[in-house]
């Protein structure tokens, strides 16, 4: 851990009390100045491609635009991960999902704080400030009692004492992906204020009447939001707090139309942000009011921004950077060009995806390439649009670029969204973006390296094994996930240069190892025949049960072979059901795509401990195993 000596734990000193000083010293010189009260305004669901203060195909937004007037624009701001609850744990621990395995969603098993961290708004709390939270949480680590002093549904800045700073999270759930479940009567009844007829529907989804109808929906509901923003600044005005209150607006991650919440395409992580500098403040920012910048800003930067306009000092182990304060620069800031973003499990959907952003190219790494985008996420396919998407493309009546959801992806992409924002036009394999290519591919594996990224485990493995202390767990294990990603990353180069390599990492005595070479070979597919039979006796005797299920499905990839017996055997000797999830997110790829397996999984046979587990439960029932509730 970068932040605590071990002097300090053998003295059994808390981390906090390290700080202590510095805090205490800091509140009571920003006492003299009247320190400054923070609010953020979040709305969820929100990419900023749906507003026209970021874009011209936007709905206008009169009072988030009001904000901008009286403050910053924010035009590359970021999400680290395009779902809820990994997003928002960035944010409360100013940490990257993948260094404490906060970012899959939902949680399974909460672990706590790793020690000597603690989410930030504790800090606050220490150097005087009132926190209040209205309302959502959604963390992916255990809150400790020492965060907020309300986190309800009427929590309030006004239940302060007298003269006390605060800093205050409204939430707005007007734009929520569950507002966009509207039924077939309502597509077919209810008529929307922006007309379908002109709205914009991006390149690469159907351009059909649902679809235009699903934009105008939800550009309807993102006008309802804003008056909501509207709301809580007018209250702030009528309190006399307005010119004393930094107000921040944003998004929690990007939109929910098919294909951006859940997916790391930039309508799934560049969203709205507005910050509005109070009047007696305005000489300790560098930028003036009204002003943009193209500076880049992740959510893992907003807790050490928050500290600094506070005035408080940033712990050492947070990972994010301020963007605003006194010592924080107009110039500096716009020289910020990257950015990082991820995902593995959302609900009851395994995937694992990693993407750097520098300047405007955009760099995608697919760990499990044969992992399509559209593999069924129960959630998503409630939307009727989602639905659609799926039927024209079983249909053959989708275009190539409109098709992208449904089909298999390459290992490693590569997008100029300056003339392709849509990320349409992979220049991976082109020649001329060779370096480019190279120098991203390495950064991002400087990034996975430096955390260490412990997603390189399992995810039942990090939870048996590191739940104690997750940030220890990753150092302890920097070693075995950097050989992780060297044999992850042998699927980047031909098979005929590294098949001596991966076959080595086949018959490695450890297991994740043996895992990740079974991925490389399903990447590869048939062009792996010298791997075959050593798949076929892993499929069947490997001692990790999961390894038998990586066997099982590259052997139906490459070679039609079925894996349906291999695969439910394994499935009913798991008693854990994080790794019976795992499972059946090969069944269902299995099922769905590819040669289209049948399986006839008998519920009677699963662990008990296994049916207990909800997610388990929803791919069960979407696999018709168990009857839907």
């Amino acid at each position: 851990m970068k932040c605590v000596t071990k002097r300090a734990v053998s003295a059994g000193i808390p981390f906090v009390l390290l700080f202590a000083g510095s805090f205490v010293s800091k509140a009571a010189d920003m006492n003299k100045h009247n320190r400054p009260n923070i609010v953020w305004i979040v709305s969820e669901d929100n990419s900023k491609h749906y507003l026209k203060h970021w874009d011209e195909n936007g709905v206008e937004t009169p009072n988030i635009e009001s904000l901008a007037e009286g403050g910053l624009t924010f035009v590359n701001a970021f999400s680290n991960a395009p779902v809820c609850s990994a997003a928002r744990s960035t944010i409360i621990t100013s940490c990257y999902g993948p260094r404490l395995a906060s970012h899959y969603h939902r949680k399974i098993k909460q672990c706590p704080m790793p020690e000597g961290m603690e989410m930030f708004p504790s800090f606050m709390r220490k150097a005087g400030y009132y926190t209040t939270n209205c309302s959502k949480e959604d963390y992916n680590l255990q809150k400790a009692d020492n965060v907020w002093d309300e986190s309800s549904k009427t929590a309030s800045w006004r239940n302060r004492a007298e003269g006390q700073p605060f800093f205050h999270v409204k939430n707005i759930e007007t734009t929520h992906e569950s507002r966009m479940h509207f039924s077939e009567e309502i597509y077919k009844t209810h008529k929307t204020v922006v007309s379908p007829e002109t709205v914009f529907v991006q390149p690469n989804h159907p351009q059909t009447d649902l679809f235009r109808y699903s934009n105008a929906y939800y550009r309807d509901q993102i006008s309802k939001m804003d008056k909501e923003v509207g709301q809580v600044v007018e209250q702030l005005r009528k309190d006399g707090l307005l010119e004393n209150t930094f107000v921040f607006y944003y998004s929690d991650h990007g939109g929910v139309l098919p294909g951006s919440k859940g997916y790391l395409a930039e309508v799934g992580l560049e969203v709205p942000m507005v910050v509005r500098i109070p009047e007696a403040y305005r000489k300790q920012i560098d930028f003036a009011p009204g002003s943009s910048t193209s500076g880049f800003v992740s959510f893992v930067d907003l807790g050490p921004t928050v500290l600094n306009l506070a005035g408080i000092e940033i712990p050492t182990y947070m990972d994010g950077k301020a963007f605003l304060g006194t010592n924080v620069k107009a110039k500096e800031l716009a020289q910020r060009d990257e950015t990082f973003g991820y995902a593995n499990r959302f609900d009851e959907k395994y995937d694992m995806v990693r993407t750097y952003r520098k300047g405007n190219f955009k760099y995608e790494r697919n760990y499990m390439p044969f992992n399509m985008d559209g593999l069924m996420n129960n959630y998503r396919y409630e939307q009727l649009a989602y639905q659609e998407w799926k039927t024209l493309f079983d249909g053959g009546q989708l275009n190539k670029e409109q098709s992208y959801f449904y089909e298999e992806k390459q290992p490693e992409a590569l997008y100029d969204l300056e003339t392709d924002p849509y990320e349409m036009n992979n220049l991976a394999n082109n020649p001329e973006y060779a370096k480019i290519l190279n120098r991203m591919r390495n950064r991002l594996v400087e990034w996975e390296l430096g955390q260490p990224d412990l997603s390189f485990f399992p995810e039942f493995y990090i939870l048996n094994e590191g739940c104690n202390d997750l940030a220890k767990f990753g150092q302890d294990n920097k070693l075995r996930i950097a050989k992780y990603i060297e044999v992850a990353d042998l699927m980047l180069s031909k098979y005929s240069d590294v098949k001596v390599k991966i076959a080595s990492a086949l018959e490695s005595s450890d297991e994740w190892e043996r895992y990740w070479g079974l991925i490389v070979c399903s990447s590869f597919k048939g062009e792996a025949a010298e791997q075959k039979e050593k798949a076929e006796a892993m499929a069947v005797s490997d001692p990790v049960l999961i390894n038998r299920v990586r066997a099982a499905e590259f052997l139906a990839l490459a070679f039609n072979q079925s894996p349906v017996q291999n695969i439910q055997k394994a499935l009913y000797e798991t008693s854990d059901p994080v790794e019976a999830l795992l499972m059946l997110n090969s069944v269902v790829l299995l099922r769905d795509h590819y040669t289209k397996y049948q399986f006839d999984i008998d519920s009677s046979k699963l662990k008990s401990t296994v049916l207990d587990d909800g997610h388990v439960v929803r791919r069960l029932e979407y696999l018709g195993v168990l009857a839907a509730k």
